[in-house]
């Protein structure tokens, strides 16, 4: 069976006129039948993209063909279907939104701690390890003692930091997230602070999870990612959890099996968060997907 590769990407440059590429680049996934999302800003592009071999590799060279994009560097990993039903290309004013004019990770950042050296950084007593994803995030999985600022957003981050820095300001700090680009920002803004001794790892927890083997793994649980896998184990396997689609929250096995659980209308994160004519228009959506489904075509809403 081939399976379609997915290929997270992200890459800090000053574009002179980022919405001058969105077309081009959203033709020529659009001719390679590649899906998923990608965000232009004046910053840089970030996004995540599946489709074929051949199809990835021409995107990729599309982009590294920009000005200041040679260097560009993605990780791979794969699906047994497509994750992605439609191919969207955004233009933004942040790749990654922190909400903080004055970060620009292309002057400084952390020090890069390659997976492999990780766990040595992270077992050190004087080092503090931070968690920078959403809380929904953190929640089905994280390093071992790492600290959960409990933030629904990125943007959220910085006033968090302000509130503890005093705990923290003198400490050496290890921060991390999925795939790094968050982290390129985060550490831009403590070291922008003042915090003198800043690490984040490098290629983020899926480059964690598909170099360093389970067995000798600081990881607990599963990663969230931004796709229909909705999660990845260690190998970069699909993870076993599933979506809300009322409340895009992640569902264990188990949370399928709550009585709250209705598929495509609610679960027990959001039973309680919509009224009924809300609930019906989910209920009606989900049997346009199941009818989409027995046709043998996705249906996008």
């Amino acid at each position: 069976m081939t399976k379609v590769i997915v290929a997270a990407l992200y890459h800090f440059t000053k574009f002179s006129d980022y919405k001058t590429l969105q077309g081009p680049l959203k033709k020529i996934c659009n001719t390679e039948g590649i899906k998923g999302s990608l965000l232009l800003a004046y910053e840089g592009i970030n996004g995540t993209i599946s489709g074929s071999r051949l199809g990835i590799d021409k995107v990729l060279d599309h982009i590294r063909s920009w000005p200041g994009c040679s260097d560009l560097v993605h990780k791979e990993s794969y699906a047994t279907e497509m994750p992605f039903k439609r191919m969207k290309v955004k233009l933004k004013n942040e790749i990654v939104t922190m909400g903080q004019p004055n970060i620009d990770p292309t002057v400084n950042v952390g020090n890069y701690v390659d997976a492999s050296d990780w766990n040595n950084l992270i077992s050190q007593e004087d080092v503090v390890v931070i968690d920078t994803r959403n809380d929904y995030e953190v929640a089905i999985g994280s390093f071992e003692g790492a600290i959960d600022p409990e933030t629904k957003s990125f943007g959220e981050f910085p006033d968090w930091w302000q509130d503890n820095k005093s705990k923290y300001q003198n400490k050496r700090i290890a921060m991390f997230c999925t795939g790094g680009i968050r982290c390129e920002k985060s550490t831009n803004f403590l070291l922008n602070e003042g915090v003198e001794n800043v690490y984040h790892l490098k290629g983020g927890i899926l480059k964690y999870l598909e170099e360093v083997p389970k067995d000798n793994s600081k990881w607990t649980g599963e990663c969230f990612v931004f796709d229909s896998r909705v999660s990845v184990k260690h190998g970069l396997e699909e993870g076993i959890y599933s979506l809300c689609y009322a409340c895009r929250m992640p569902l264990s096995p188990n949370d399928l099996n709550r009585s709250e659980f209705e598929k495509g209308v609610s679960c027990h994160l959001c039973i309680n968060s919509n009224d009924d004519e809300r609930k019906e228009r989910f209920r009606e959506r989900q049997r346009q997907v199941e009818l989409a489904d027995k046709r043998g075509k996705h249906h996008i809403g």
